[in-house]
């Protein structure tokens, strides 16, 4: 009998990480007898790590801080790693890496599950790595004004950058603003144990609209509770954790995140059920 079809997840830290239950999940449905471990991998042992095990791995999804160094791995990216710089998900069946960023597709699918789809302006909160997959997200969404909201302004000069090759006017404002112009959707890519200051949750929220916090972890949070008191929606980050899995899912059996898997209603339902411990 050969050796079984090996994927991992990479990250630092990693213990935390639910990809391992929701690609085995999808794997069982599929009738895949495949395995995927966790592995902690730092960014300065990224490459020596995958030229170790490249000859016997099938993919890998990364985590942070180890996007920048996917992408770089990467021999070919699909248009949205391009985008962003950054790649969640490499290929390694082709005899050199494809880079994939599967937290796009993520963000959008979960917005349009959510029942989003078509913006004229939306709101970042954050200016880190994570906002520069939001911001490609809402544009794919239709976006053409975006604000980012951020501690200091000079952080969003590469999303601002981004923004003209995407066709969208990005406007960089700081927390201390007390009113924001209302907007259909936020996407919040802040850590989950970021400190924020009441009343500038607070003038996020009377903005209104839907809030995505990329968050999963660390739920509810500061902005997640300020649109609680605003009788406003609030989702966390789950939604897009199960949509960039089955996204990477697709990489891997198919080698394309646009290639829908067989019965795949039925790989998502399960994967949703073992996301919510079902």
């Amino acid at each position: 009998m050969g050796e079984r079809t090996a994927l991992e997840v990479w990250g630092d830290p990693i213990a935390h990480s639910r990809s391992p239950q929701l690609h085995a999940t999808a794997y069982g449905v599929l009738g895949l007898d495949w395995t995927y471990g966790r592995r902690q991998v730092t960014e300065a042992a990224f490459a020596e790590t995958l030229a170790s095990v490249a000859p016997r791995t099938r993919g890998l999804s990364l985590t942070m801080p180890l996007k920048g160094a996917g992408f770089a791995a990467a021999t070919r990216r699909d248009a949205r790693a391009e985008a962003t710089g950054a790649v969640n998900t490499l290929l390694l069946t082709e005899g050199s890496p494809r880079g994939f960023n599967t937290d796009v597709g993520g963000i959008v699918r979960a917005l349009r599950e959510a029942g989003v789809d078509g913006l004229d302006e939306a709101r970042i909160v954050g200016a880190g790595a994570t906002a520069t997959s939001a911001l490609v997200a809402v544009a794919e969404l239709g976006a053409r004004r975006v604000e980012v909201v951020a501690r200091r302004p000079e952080a969003v000069a590469p999303l601002r950058r981004l923004g003209d090759t995407l066709g969208v006017s990005v406007a960089a404002v700081g927390f201390d603003v007390t009113a924001h112009t209302p907007v259909a959707v936020t996407v919040a890519t802040l850590p989950g144990g970021a400190a924020l200051a009441t009343p500038a949750v607070d003038a996020l929220a009377q903005a209104g609209g839907l809030l995505m916090d990329v968050v999963y972890g660390h739920w509810p949070t500061a902005l997640s509770t300020a649109w609680d008191r605003a009788g406003h929606p609030a989702l966390s980050g789950e939604g897009m954790l199960l949509h960039q899995a089955l996204l990477q899912v697709r990489v891997f059996v198919a080698g394309d995140p646009g290639t829908e898997l067989p019965d795949e209603h039925t790989v998502l339902a399960a994967m949703r059920r073992a996301l919510m411990g079902g």
